[in-house]
């Protein structure tokens, strides 16, 4: 393992790289130890603080675990999927908010994603998995439900429905759109949108999940795609005629500045 002491990235950047390769190629195996600060400071000739930097990268992002004691030390971590989720979350939602992604970009990725899980749910989903969505549609139904409340049981029955087709893959590919993409959608949309309708939605998939009705399923989440689709219009043409109605009042409160003669 080299770094490029010519390179643009520091160096902590470069050795964490280094050991990332090492670790993707299989170069270094899960559980193995690694060499103490020392020696990877002499082995990339740099400082200890540099390489403590690596290591806190690596960590970060669960590449490598610590331990203390005389057999201590820093060890190849497992990272499994379930600990890559919030990872994948915080990035999705910082791709989405920080790049001005369209409303109708996100929406037709989630759903489409979401579509894929569809006929392997309806194959594989497991009474646990359709008994969430169940007592989510029940808590939906609520009428003291908070809106926060609502669109996080929103999120948590279409997880169980995405982790109803049992795909690691697809479960971690879809944590960023269903947990970042859709709470950025129901923030939008919340103040429109009718929650006997989406209930209604909802219960639909309940049912076609329970049938093993994947060709329902499919067609649910269109029409839960165009009706989320049309909230967002509706709330932006709102959001647009109250900006327009805005000028146009403080046109007319404003005094016209009287003429003077020549």
């Amino acid at each position: 393992m080299k770094i490029d002491p010519d390179s643009t990235a520091d160096f902590s950047a470069q050795i964490a790289k280094a050991i990332r390769d090492a670790i993707v190629s299989g170069d270094l195996i899960v559980d193995q130890r690694l060499p103490s600060e020392a020696e990877l400071a002499e082995q990339f000739d740099v400082s200890r603080p540099t390489v403590r930097e690596a290591l806190k990268r690596l960590a970060a992002q669960s590449l490598i675990r610590t331990q203390r004691g005389a057999t201590g030390g820093a060890f190849v971590n497992r990272l499994r999927f379930e600990e890559a989720y919030d990872q994948q979350v915080t990035t999705s939602t910082l791709l989405l908010s920080m790049n001005s992604v369209s409303f109708d970009v996100a929406c037709e990725a989630r759903y489409a994603l979401e579509r894929a899980c569809g006929a392997l749910a309806a194959e594989r989903r497991t009474p646990d998995q359709l008994a969430t969505m169940r007592a989510e549609i029940h808590r939906q139904s609520q009428p003291g439900l908070t809106d926060e409340a609502f669109c996080a049981s929103d999120v948590t029955l279409h997880r169980a429905l995405v982790d109803g087709a049992s795909n690691k893959v697809l479960s971690y590919q879809l944590a960023g759109a269903v947990e970042a993409m859709q709470p950025l959608m129901n923030m939008i949309t919340f103040t429109a949108r009718s929650r006997e309708r989406i209930v209604a939605l909802h219960t639909d998939l309940a049912n076609a999940l329970e049938a093993k009705d994947a060709g329902k399923i499919d067609q649910t989440l269109v029409e839960l795609e165009a009706y989320t689709r049309e909230l967002a219009h509706s709330v932006v043409t709102a959001r647009a005629e109250r900006k327009r109605e805005g000028v146009a009042l403080h046109a007319q409160s404003t005094p016209k500045k009287e003429s003077r003669p020549a």
